[in-house]
């Protein structure tokens, strides 16, 4: 027989997961469009470090470049835009709309040693690349004493 050390937590997450399989779509109606319109939505964000700065790389497909806006200030990375609605359905056997639409907005803080003058970004094929160089490491100066 193994030895399994005891956490109190595991309970907790036990019985919230039965509660929610008991409780959870037997007697809660489905989220219809409109309810969904205060969901609030978060791309996915990888974030890596390269050997020259830090890529930041957010899947946004379905978004025009120009409804995408990145901003700086005071060391925080910004990153924001809409994915809008497609109203018009023709299809007869249409049962369900799973993706979700809105504004969405992303904070990070950047890590020091980076310039954020010198930021580029790029958008191809629904995922958004940003670079953030790093910035450049100022050298020491050795000063002669006359």
């Amino acid at each position: 027989m193994e030895l399994v050390r005891f956490n109190p937590w595991n309970d907790v997450w036990n019985l919230s997961n039965r509660f929610n399989r008991i409780f959870g779509s037997r007697f809660v109606p489905t989220r219809t469009l409109e309810a969904n319109r205060d969901f609030v939505w978060r791309p996915a964000v990888d974030i890596y470090e390269e050997e020259n700065g830090v890529a930041l790389k957010a899947e946004l497909p379905g978004i025009d470049k120009k409804d995408i806006s990145i901003d700086v200030k005071d060391g925080v990375l910004t990153l924001s835009g809409e994915r809008t609605v497609e109203n018009e359905t023709n299809e007869k056997n249409y049962y369900r709309r799973e993706r979700t639409y809105g504004k969405f907005q992303r904070l990070f803080t950047l890590p020091e040693g980076v310039s954020a003058e010198d930021i580029t970004a790029d958008f191809k094929d629904g995922v958004l690349k940003v670079h953030i160089p790093k910035a450049e490491v100022e050298e020491p100066k050795k000063i002669t004493i006359h």
